[in-house]
């Protein structure tokens, strides 16, 4: 047998005698978590329907799913990003030419460090085969506090913009994001894309949360 599959096979079986990322006292056996701890996450894998258009969600925005996701997008927690792209993985995902993460605004992006929909999406667009596009940037994110229904949707439109015009276009791509609330930014995204031609667009969230 050929010496680097050895060694594969040997990083393999070290892998699978790390401890859980969750619970800590059991092995990992999937995606970093032992199966106790990934049989127990809030799974749903249902398809929602928010401003007319469809969001395949893996989990239920639940305990400890929420607060995975939190750790992850705002405490740099990025050891997590293998389960959670697992989770997204779990997802009967369409077949498509691209992936687009959700784009997050510069200032987002300076504060974290890190846009955690681009890391999740580079998961996804590697098992799927696919690259990752990202025509669409987002402008300031501001505070909706005091706003109406009508001018959230509006103000959340205004965000995203065309990047620097590309010839590449593609026709069927996926949309992946952390949660999906109102789908409202989702929506928005979408509609730019349709701009660049865009004619299938699906999204993908780790997880749902109530309205």
């Amino acid at each position: 047998m050929p010496m680097f599959k050895l060694l594969a096979q040997g990083i393999s079986k070290l892998n699978t005698l790390q401890p859980c990322q969750l619970c800590q006292t059991d092995y990992q056996s999937i995606h970093s978590v032992c199966q106790d701890c990934w049989q127990q996450l809030p799974w749903i894998h249902q398809t929602i329907q928010r401003q007319e258009m469809q969001f395949q969600i893996a989990c239920d925005y639940a305990y400890p799913m929420d607060r995975l996701i939190q750790l992850f997008k705002y405490e740099q927690k990025l050891h997590l990003q293998n389960l959670l792209a697992g989770t997204l993985l779990s997802l009967e995902l369409p077949k498509v030419s691209a992936i687009v993460p959700m784009p997050i605004s510069t200032e987002r992006l300076a504060e974290r460090g890190y846009n955690q929909s681009l890391v999740l999406a580079k998961h996804v667009a590697k098992k799927l085969n696919v690259p990752i596009w990202q025509p669409v940037s987002r402008l300031k994110q501001h505070s909706q506090k005091g706003l109406s229904r009508l001018e959230r949707i509006e103000d959340i439109q205004s965000q995203f913009q065309i990047s620097t015009p590309s010839n590449i276009r593609y026709r069927r791509v996926l949309i992946i994001d952390d949660v999906v609330t109102t789908g409202s930014s989702i929506r928005a995204l979408s509609q730019t894309l349709e701009q660049l031609g865009c004619q299938k667009i699906y999204a993908a969230c780790l997880a749902g949360a109530q309205i």
